[in-house]
Formats: structure tokens, sequence, C-alpha cells
């Protein structure tokens, strides 16, 4: 019985936007590459693309030989584990895909095995020559050994006249995609940027007495209506159907946010030390009436100056403006192209918000942020930034 290898990749750049697929058939015996072949799919969003490259993958694979046995390698996580059936699939636009790619072969005939982007590299490059190609679709067959000299293409189920219909009927909203990915002042070349959703957790019980709750304190939990917004927050999310990746700050409010997106997506959470909120010293679970009666001195440098440090020896805006810009710096290299959600506190997305514009530290007196808020910025390759949404409280809504 043969063995094949399909490794599969899909992305999207602006999420939706202009997205593609990459799809490599491999002998497992030998390495030697059967298949190669990607697509480009109009708007569409990072998961859909990568559900497309896989079916694209266990085609190709089956078209060589519908008796091989197939192992699976993406380094999509969601994918692999949902195929696995170790995660539940609750997307609408992802079942039917699962569904079909489930019926290529036999149960049984198929694995699965999750690798990191790098070892992912032959399908990744597909796939962004297929969103390079803003339209056209191809395949390509390497001959096997037994089959030097011959050209015959592999039938992916690529027809160019179906490719055709749907560029032109996606050209206005390919341009319209890409206004919202690439601002007017992003060079062509700059790739997908990495897109931080930062999603400040929900209420506990010290966020309608509008408390300092920062890392210096009790760290509390979510109130039932704190638990209420994660899970709302976590269905506008799975509505949208972009994220790629969790991570969150390590506080338990921040984490039990994290925790309640994860289980509807299907995404593991990864705690980031970065993103912890600001530590507030002695005014920890005061209010800022409070604070002013016992520390009015301390209180006024505080609002004037970002390197003045809270009563108690807390963290200035200064100093966690330096630590969110290296998270940021940190995350921006590893998720280049990708979109992450950030599940952190109020001065961490403040921060984020100030640093993308460019604005003074005052500034963070200016931003209203709701409990379970949505903001969006991306990062692109020249450390240009572009802040996208900020305080959307919409999926809050009754």
């Amino acid at each position: 019985m043969r063995e094949f290898i399909v490794e599969a990749d899909g992305g999207s750049r602006g999420n939706p936007g202009p997205a593609g697929y990459g799809s490599v058939v491999l002998d497992a015996a030998t390495g030697e590459t059967l298949v190669e072949t990607y697509e480009y799919l109009g708007v569409t969003t990072n998961n859909v693309a990568e559900y497309r490259g896989l079916l694209a993958g266990l085609r190709a694979a089956h078209d060589l030989d519908p008796a091989a046995r197939v192992h699976v390698r993406m380094d999509s996580k969601l994918v692999v584990e949902q195929m696995s059936g170790r995660w539940k699939i609750k997307h609408p636009d992802m079942k039917p895909l699962a569904l079909e790619a489930g019926r290529v072969f036999p149960p049984g005939q198929v694995t699965y095995e999750w690798i990191p982007r790098e070892q992912n590299k032959r399908a990744d490059r597909l796939a962004n020559e297929a969103m390079d190609s803003e339209g056209s679709a191809s395949s390509v067959r390497k001959p096997t050994s037994g089959e030097a000299g011959t050209e015959a293409p592999v039938d992916v189920r690529t027809a160019k006249a179906d490719a055709d219909v749907r560029t032109a009927k996606a050209d206005a909203d390919v341009r319209a995609a890409k206004a919202v990915a690439a601002p007017g002042w992003a060079p062509a070349d700059m790739g997908a940027p990495a897109t931080f959703v930062l999603l400040r957790h929900g209420e506990t019980p010290l966020t309608p007495q509008k408390r300092f709750s920062g890392s210096g304190g009790t760290d509390p939990s979510l109130s039932d209506i704190g638990r209420e917004q994660a899970e709302r927050a976590a269905e506008a999310l799975a509505r949208r159907g972009t994220i790629q990746h969790i991570l969150a700050s390590p506080l338990t409010r921040t984490r039990q946010t994290a925790a309640a997106v994860a289980e509807r997506l299907g995404i593991e959470v990864t705690v980031e030390d970065g993103l912890i909120e600001t530590d507030f010293g002695a005014w920890e679970g005061l209010t800022f009436g409070e604070v002013r009666e016992r520390y009015p001195d301390d209180l006024t440098k505080w609002l004037a100056d970002p390197e003045a440090e809270p009563t108690g020896g807390g963290e200035s805006f200064a100093a966690t403006a330096t630590r969110i810009a290296a998270t940021r710096d940190k995350l921006v290299a590893a998720y280049a192209g990708r979109t992450v959600l950030l599940v952190t506190h109020v001065t961490p997305i403040k921060t984020f918000v100030r640093l993308a514009l460019g604005a003074p530290p005052e500034s963070l007196f200016r931003m209203e942020l709701s409990a379970a808020s949505l903001s969006a910025v991306a990062y692109y390759a020249d450390g240009n930034a572009s802040v996208r949404l900020l305080n959307d409280t919409s999926h809050l809504r009754p």
C-alpha cells in the first residue's frame, strides 16, 4: 500500500481578505514531491483557506492512489484537532469543508499531525503564490522517477473557467479588502501584517466600582456578568472566523475570558506574561477618589508624569510602555501574517493603541475602554502600524 504525506496551508490578507491555499503531496517512502497545487480563493478567511488547502491536498492524493494511506501535516492547530475529532467544529463556514475533506478517503486511511509553521514552508510558499496571483489558479505535477519526461497535470478541481468567473465576481471585493488590509502608505511588498485583536477581559466585582485592579492586587475572578460578557465576545469572534491564535495575560480574569473564546473557537490558549496589567502598588483595590484622599501628591505626579510610579513602588506608565513595546516586537516577529487574539487589560490595550498611533502618554487618559471590548491593531514588516478598531462593544448589546 502506498503512503503519501500531504502538507497544506492557507492564508488571507486582511482576514477576511484576498485569500489562497497551497498543498503538497509527497511520497512518504522517498520524500519526493509528487504534486504541488495552489489556488486563489477571492475574499475569505484564514480558516476557510486552510480547510480548502487540506481538501485540495487530499483530492490530489486520492487522484494518485485512492487506496493509499495519507498523513496530513499542517501548522493549523484548529484544522488538525478538528479533523482528528478532538475539537468540535462550530463555525458554519468550516463544517461543510470538514465533512467534505472527511469523505475523500475512507475512515482510517488519513491521520493528522500539527507541525510548527517553519516546517510547513512549501505549502506556505504556494499559498502566498496563490494570493499574489489574484485570480489565476495553478497546479503542478512533478513526475516520479518512473515518469521522467512526462508533464501530465493532475486534476485538482481548480478549473480555469471557474477561476475566471470567481475572479470577475471578486475583483471589486478584493480592491475593497486591500484598502482595509493595507493602508495607502503601506508598500505593496510588505506582505500580510501581524494583526492583534485586543480583547479586554470581562467584568470582575471591582470593575463596576471603578477600583484600581492591576497585577499587584487580589487577582479577582470574573463576575457572573463578566462570564456572560466573555461568552458574547466568544460568539462574536466565532462569527468573524478570523482568529488563528489566542494569547492571554496570566491573571485569572484574562485567562477565564480567553478560555471562553478558546472553547468556542477550538484554539488553545498561550499565557504571555508581557500582557499583564500595570501594578498599581498601594492603590490596588481603591477608587480614584480614595486614592486622591489618601495620596494626593502621588496621584498628581502620576497624572502629570508617565515616569511617576503609584504609591508603594507600583509600575509607571513609562515602564508599562517599555514592556508592551518589547512584547509587541516579539509577537509581531512570531506571528507575521497571522491574526492573534490578545486577551489583556485596560493599560496594555491603550498602550498598544497609543504606540501604534505615535500618540503622547497623556492620550491614555483620553481613551474609553469598556469591559469585554474589542480593539485591533495591524503591524507591517516595515514597522508601520494601523489601528483598525477601538472599544467595540456591539457584541454586548441585547
